[in-house]
């Protein structure tokens, strides 16, 4: 590659980053919830910005934002979301956005470049209405009756109120228009620290794994707390907590060498401190990029459940709530983002798979997909110190923008 060649602009990406930052700020991180007000502006931002880079821009009816651009040629899609968890980091998804925004400028402009990079914001990414909603929208799998259906998990706004307090009801939903993309590229921090902590700068993500959801209840006897006696209680917290240390137990015997797992929501019903909870429920997930893992866990996962009603003197069922395969990433992208890697951070890249889930992963059902990942200082994520160091950043945008270029034969 000649080195007259254009490059992602460093500061330019931190100073688009920051003035996202600036949106919904949140002590060092931000509190950008889907359809908030925030979220809202930070739509309208991107909107203004990829007009000022000469692409055509969009928010449609699920809040997903698209820069389309009218140069001939092949186009590569990329991007990311611009939502956050609660009280969460300020990176977690827009910087794969900013670095499509960068690639878009920087490429779409070269003559040398066949094609042009086109720019998407996928709504609620993190969840806070749905699973996805705004890249499956894309891909054609969210249905209106699962839009009318949707609530806000924090406070049970519905989608259709959240919309129409967007400006977005009725408003059409745009789907992928078929052959328009050579594939799909996103950048994100790592959310770990395989990359810190091996001082590398790039992650070429290989596979994103599959999510598997599951609510396991236990039913009991509510009783009065202070006159049951032990002998003769029914405690369904108990039965809950004893399975809990179960699964610590047993799940390795049986795991994948990646494989994890987590309950994260405990709820006790009547949830009183003066009385015996009759019932309880545990969300239960379990990650893995091999099906076969999965189907292991899950028919061990029922067993138990089958020797708790047993044993007694409570019972337990197992409901799976969500199936996520995993995603495979292309392997010709993944040659892309380590040559670029190779010619712009002196080949300190890693191919990796991601625990996390992505939009690239429902993306991938339908093109080419590819990741890159930056490093995250000392792997946090989710939480309001989340940060990559300025430099990290840098890197990463110079390495996605030439990633593009070489996915576009440029």
């Amino acid at each position: 590659m000649p080195d007259s060649q254009p490059h992602a602009n460093g500061e330019r990406v931190l100073a688009d980053l920051n003035a996202l930052r600036a949106v919904g700020a949140y002590k060092t991180g931000v509190h950008k919830p889907t359809f908030s007000e925030p979220h809202k502006q930070s739509l309208e931002w991107l909107a203004q910005k990829l007009a000022e880079a000469g692409l055509i821009a969009t928010i449609d009816g699920i809040g997903n934002v698209f820069g389309k651009s009218a140069k001939a040629g092949p186009k590569l899609l990329a991007g990311s979301h611009l939502e956050s968890q609660n009280y969460a980091g300020w990176l977690d998804g827009p910087l794969g956005v900013v670095y499509a925004l960068e690639a878009a400028r920087v490429l779409n402009n070269d003559p040398f470049v066949k094609g042009a990079v086109e720019v998407a914001a996928w709504c609620d990414e993190e969840g806070h209405f749905g699973s996805f909603l705004g890249s499956r929208s894309y891909v054609g799998q969210v249905t209106e009756a699962e839009i009318d259906a949707a609530r806000d998990r924090t406070n049970g706004r519905t989608m259709r109120d959240a919309l129409g307090d967007m400006g977005l009801a009725g408003r059409a939903r745009i789907t992928a228009e078929p052959g328009r993309h050579v594939g799909y590229l996103e950048a994100h921090i790592e959310q770990g620290d395989t990359l810190e902590s091996g001082k590398l700068a790039i992650g070429v993500v290989t596979s994103i794994v599959g999510i598997w959801q599951y609510r396991i209840n236990f039913t009991g006897e509510q009783n009065h707390a202070g006159t049951t006696r032990m002998a003769v209680r029914k405690d369904a917290g108990l039965a809950l907590a004893k399975f809990c240390v179960a699964i610590d137990e047993r799940f390795p015997a049986a795991c994948g060498p990646r494989t994890v797992w987590t309950t994260g929501r405990i709820t006790l019903d009547p949830g009183a401190p003066s009385i015996i909870p009759g019932g309880a429920e545990m969300l239960f997930q379990i990650r893995d990029e091999d099906p076969s893992v999965i189907a292991r866990l899950e028919d061990l996962l029922r067993t138990m459940a089958d020797e708790v009603n047993a044993r007694g003197p409570c019972n337990a069922s197992v409901e799976k709530l969500r199936t996520g395969a995993p995603a495979m990433m292309n392997p010709g992208f993944q040659d892309a983002i380590e040559a670029a890697s190779k010619a712009l951070a002196g080949g300190r890249s890693l191919r990796m798979p991601s625990g996390a889930g992505h939009d690239a992963q429902m993306l991938a059902s339908i093109m080419p997909a590819g990741m890159l990942f930056v490093p995250s200082i000392g792997g946090i994520s989710h939480h309001w110190t989340e940060n990559t160091n300025d430099a990290d950043i840098a890197t990463g945008a110079q390495v996605f923008v030439d990633a593009c270029r070489r996915i576009l034969g440029g």
